[in-house]
């Protein structure tokens, strides 16, 4: 292959570099197109053709089903790996030994407890706040408590920054489900590991010990890995591109949180429990509704089903489908909505038409099941989400800063009335 691409435009040719990344990836480099043409610039909304960054942190191959974080398989990651260790990999490129980990866990606890006056703020929020609302707005405030910006170029300036927000995380996220319940909220146990800890701080009731059920910690284990990161998609890029103002890292992760909130990112595995609820109040039919995604004048859309990127299988998927079998299995739940997952899920890998199409059961599906049957209200979900994405937001920060990426500034193809005199009031 050629290393160089040819563009023509009105007789006129130029000429840009072609280059590879380390899984043969190709791609164009245009960043001189607009200087050296005198203006032509390339449009592509959504930015589905464009490679907004260069990145070491993680590949996915859709058409084959792959994903890996730092070289690493995502089916080794969630099988031999806890959720720390894949953070620590994420984060800072490989993984940590012994005495590294111990010691990121040990840095993280010390940074766990969040300044009392951010219950003030969170007080003030009614319970009908939506969490991700409240948890993008309690991640911003923090800068308020935490004001010195950090120097990238200190390590250890750099790494107090990152331990302190996976220190104060998650216990934002127990205090925003705690607060729509109505309960005490909880600062967790040192004692506990991170995941363990989680649960805890979420599930705590104040009249009796909490008990810690492996089976869930390993299910939610495996779910923070699975959505540690996923290359460059909504959420991660505008954490990219808030940073690349040189925006601090609390609020580049807020920016993150909001992006993440959309139905059709973050949102997708509360999307799948919404239809589910509305499958359930209909009758609970599942044949009735799968013959409706089949019909392309039907306007039912099949939530949970198929990946905008996997166009084979997701193989997140694979991995959680087993977690959600032992999760449901373990706790013996009787739910008419999840009865009716299972049996959506059954059709959906027996019906030709979508297995012909490869319509199968993605990580948002088998993640919603596992998050309901362990007693996370359908509106945490996302949340839940964006506690995994957590480390990966961080190194996509880390990395772009390290690089020292110039600040984002798309363009646009301007297609609105040209040069019109202006008309007084009177004459309107």
């Amino acid at each position: 292959m050629s290393d160089k691409a040819t563009l023509e435009v009105n007789g006129e040719k130029y000429e840009f570099p072609v280059i590879r990344g380390t899984e043969n990836e190709v791609a164009i480099d245009i960043k001189t197109l607009r200087s050296s043409t005198g203006g032509i610039i390339t449009i592509d909304p959504g930015y589905k053709n464009t490679g907004s960054c260069e990145s070491a942190i993680t590949f996915l191959d859709g058409e084959k089903g792959i994903l890996r974080y730092r070289g690493y398989s995502i089916e080794e990651l969630a099988e031999k790996a806890d959720f720390l260790e894949v953070a620590f990999l994420l984060i800072f490129g490989e993984l940590p030994n012994k005495e590294q980990l111990e010691k990121f866990h040990t840095d993280i606890k010390s940074h766990s407890v969040v300044d009392d006056d951010v219950k003030k703020i969170l007080d003030a929020f009614p319970k009908s706040a939506h969490p991700m609302g409240v948890l993008s707005s309690l991640t911003s405030a923090l800068t308020a408590f935490n004001p010195s910006s950090v120097d990238v170029n200190s390590e250890e300036d750099m790494y107090n920054s990152i331990v302190r927000i996976l220190g104060k995380f998650p216990v934002l996220v127990a205090w925003t489900m705690r607060k729509k319940h109505g309960l005490p909220l909880e600062y967790g146990d040192d004692n506990l590991g991170y995941v363990e800890n989680v649960l805890k701080m979420m599930f705590k009731n104040p009249n009796r010990e909490y008990e810690q059920n492996p089976i869930l910690v390993d299910a939610l284990d495996k779910l923070l890995i699975l959505h540690a990161d996923h290359e460059q998609n909504c959420s991660t890029s505008t954490v990219r591109i808030t940073g690349s103002s040189h925006a601090g890292l609390f609020v580049s992760l807020a920016s993150g949180i909001s992006a993440l909130w959309g139905p059709l990112h973050g949102g997708a595995n509360q999307a799948v429990l919404e239809m589910l609820e509305a499958i359930k109040e209909d009758g609970g039919d599942t044949k009735k509704y799968m013959s409706k995604a089949k019909d392309k004048d039907d306007p039912f859309r099949l939530m949970g089903f198929g990946h905008r990127v996997y166009k084979n299988f997701d193989p997140r998927a694979k991995i959680i489908k087993k977690a959600a079998d032992e999760v449901l299995g373990n706790l013996g739940v009787e739910d008419p909505i999840l009865d009716i997952a299972k049996g959506l899920e059954k059709e959906a890998l027996e019906d030709p038409y979508f297995v012909d199409r490869k319509l199968y059961p993605n990580v948002d599906f088998y993640s919603g099941i596992i998050y309901r049957a362990m007693g996370i209200p359908v509106e945490m979900f996302t949340v839940m989400f964006a506690l995994g994405r957590l480390p990966g937001w961080i190194a996509q920060w880390r990395e772009m800063r390290l690089r020292k990426e110039p600040i984002g500034r798309p363009r646009q193809l301007y297609i609105g009335e040209t040069y019109r005199a202006f008309k007084t009031l009177d004459k309107r």
